[in-house]
């Protein structure tokens, strides 16, 4: 079958539906994360609708334009910065008087770290737990989940970001400091830019309270396999008001070779809150949401946040 385009316009506007397509699959990546599963199963449901200014799906118009694609892989191109004014909270919450644990906590000058051990720790852990900062079941030892609790409770009362529980820390924690959630009913994924941490809400109350590392704003190149053309982008996570239109089951590889997502969510195009084997307390992706292989597996498993689910990033 023979193809005519009746311009140059039509003729690019065709390129540019490919490249949405392509790109729209490749998600944004981050460092190979360490859990893979060789029976991976995707599920989804057409993007819905754009009803909201920035929100992103995979494109309902014959005929794509630039802006479309960067908003399908989540990306600004150097000719164009990103020019969004909006602003995350930076209000926090005392939350529920101390149990006995943590006035145990107030009382203790010990500096807390990975690899600490003992009763202190496990005190630490069940206020953390207690407080709705996501950390699995306390056991006395300070380890990798553990770091990333303290770093999402030091990213909420506005300290340093130590991944250490010190005089400061231990004070937030004691006090009990816990960020305020902006939506008020149904079951709701919050990302909060600015601190860096994502929100599983429930009718407005906190369920779980989560380190996270979106877009690092930095530039990167992305390079055509067959013509050999590089375009540089900056990475960056969009703000606004969008919804999980599309999950994937296992391990998902960057078609654009930036890296893997474990059990990826997406919202935004290509962009997703998924799983990876690094998550340090800053910004640090192309676009996504980065949150640990553990974490991600309990937002499928226990908490659900299925196709359909509203995702708040402000």
């Amino acid at each position: 079958m023979r193809i005519r385009t009746t311009s140059p316009t039509a003729r690019a506007a065709a390129a540019l539906s490919i490249a949405v397509a392509v790109l729209a699959v490749a998600g944004c990546g981050a460092d190979p994360a360490k859990q893979a599963d060789s029976t991976s199963q995707a599920s989804s449901t057409p993007a819905p609708a754009r009803t909201t200014p920035g929100l992103a799906g995979p494109s309902t118009t014959p005929s794509p334009t630039s802006t479309d694609l960067e908003r399908v892989v989540g990306m600004t191109p150097l000719i164009k910065p990103s020019t969004s004014t909006s602003t995350s909270s930076t209000s926090t919450a005392t939350a529920s008087p101390t149990s006995t644990g943590s006035a145990d906590l107030a009382t203790s000058t010990e500096v807390l770290a990975v690899g600490s051990k003992g009763p202190g720790v496990q005190a630490a852990q069940t206020r953390l737990k207690e407080l709705g900062y996501w950390i699995p079941t306390p056991d006395g030892e300070f380890g990798g989940s553990t770091k990333q609790a303290v770093w999402a409770l030091q990213k909420a009362a506005g300290i340093s970001r130590t991944g250490k529980i010190d005089a400061t820390t231990r004070t937030a924690l004691v006090r009990g400091a816990v960020p305020h959630p902006r939506t008020s009913s149904g079951r709701v994924i919050e990302i909060d830019i600015a601190r860096q941490l994502l929100l599983a809400v429930d009718g407005g109350h906190l369920t779980a309270i989560i380190n996270a590392s979106s877009g690092n704003g930095e530039t990167f190149t992305v390079k055509d396999k067959k013509t050999g053309k590089e375009t540089k982008y900056v990475a960056r996570t969009d703000r606004g008001n969008f919804s999980v239109y599309k999950e994937e089951n296992g391990m998902h590889e960057s078609t654009l070779e930036l890296g893997s997502m474990w059990r990826p969510k997406y919202f935004n195009g290509g962009i997703a809150v998924h799983g990876s084997g690094s998550v340090p307390p800053h910004p640090a992706s192309h676009g996504c949401v980065r949150v640990t292989n553990a974490t991600m597996n309990w937002i499928w498993d226990s908490w659900g946040a299925s196709v359909g689910t509203p995702v708040l990033v402000y």
